[in-house]
């Protein structure tokens, strides 16, 4: 081989080398964009606000309908006032009254075991975003909620709105948060579909006899009647 051809061929590797280093390193700003993506606590849950005994005080919500536009495949609801709850599955048949926020922005409670309340701050059941729908586990008595850890995914729930119209919805889950840490974005954060949420306590510690914990149970509207 020449000197020429030497010449030319190390060339060629050198550049050969160049090209797979530069793609190396766009290969691993892409991987540490992603990494950035997954950890920049966009889908953490929000920073927990303050315990309370109570089924739902736990949480300070901030619910209005959600502002991003329906797709046409979602199946929504119009506004309509909740009056009655019904969960065949652990056969709750209740009233619902209104409840809005205590002084300290903490969300108000029934003041007894029966009925059921709708935070009248949120969505109506039915329409974009999420309903919400309180209860005591306890209260003196077992309450309305007594049962609530006993619904499974595909349950039905149906609330009957003042329009005369019946909002159905299937469970999507059931979970258990520390009241401590309650995700409140998580719970009463913006939704692309009409959701449900019911709250209550959970986590009795038979030392303090109070609740640590607040049990959420998900769900979507699935039909209307």
């Amino acid at each position: 081989m020449t000197t020429n051809e030497l010449t030319r061929e190390r060339v060629r590797r050198r550049r050969v080398w160049l090209l797979v280093a530069a793609a190396a390193a766009l290969v691993a700003v892409a991987f540490a964009a992603m990494a950035t993506g997954l950890l920049d606590g966009s889908g953490s849950a929000a920073k927990s606000p303050r315990a309370s005994a109570e089924p739902t005080s736990s949480a300070s919500p901030s619910v209005t309908p959600s502002s991003a536009p329906a797709q046409a495949e979602t199946l929504t609801m119009p506004k309509s006032v909740p009056v009655r709850l019904l969960i065949p599955a652990i056969r709750v048949d209740t009233e619902l009254m209104d409840l809005g926020l205590q002084k300290d922005g903490t969300l108000e409670v029934p003041p007894g075991g029966f009925p059921a309340g709708w935070f009248k701050g949120a969505p109506t059941p039915g329409e974009l975003g999420p309903a919400i729908i309180v209860g005591h586990v306890r209260f003196e008595t077992p309450g309305v909620f007594a049962r609530l850890t006993d619904l499974r995914p595909d349950d039905p729930i149906n609330v009957v709105r003042k329009d005369g119209r019946t909002a159905r919805f299937v469970v999507t889950r059931v979970d258990h948060f520390e009241k401590s840490r309650f995700p409140t974005r998580k719970v009463y954060g913006n939704l692309d579909h009409a959701g449900l949420r019911l709250i209550t306590c959970g986590g009795l510690d038979a030392t303090t006899n109070r609740f640590d914990e607040n049990i959420v149970v998900f769900a979507e509207l699935a039909s209307e009647a």
